[in-house]
């Protein structure tokens, strides 16, 4: 057994327990609090998925700078 895979299964176990645990720990919150922690999550869930597909497609987009390829329009 590699210790690379020790690792990993390790930090996959610890990761459900934590999960898990924060989901039990959820179910008897009151549920005003619930209700804000959740919302909170998805809004943030959201903007850092938002955020991380935009900076995809600018890395793809190439602003000519330093650029020696020609452009295919003519003139």
């Amino acid at each position: 057994m590699t210790k690379r895979g020790f690792n990993g299964r390790l930090l996959r176990l610890v990761m459900a327990l934590t999960l898990g645990g924060s989901m039990l720990q959820l179910g008897s919150c009151d549920p005003t609090v619930r209700s804000t922690l959740l919302t909170g999550l998805e809004t943030t869930s959201q903007s850092l998925a938002s955020t991380v597909i935009q900076a995809f497609f600018v890395s793809l987009v190439d602003d000519g700078a330093g650029s020696s390829s020609t452009s295919l329009t003519t003139p």
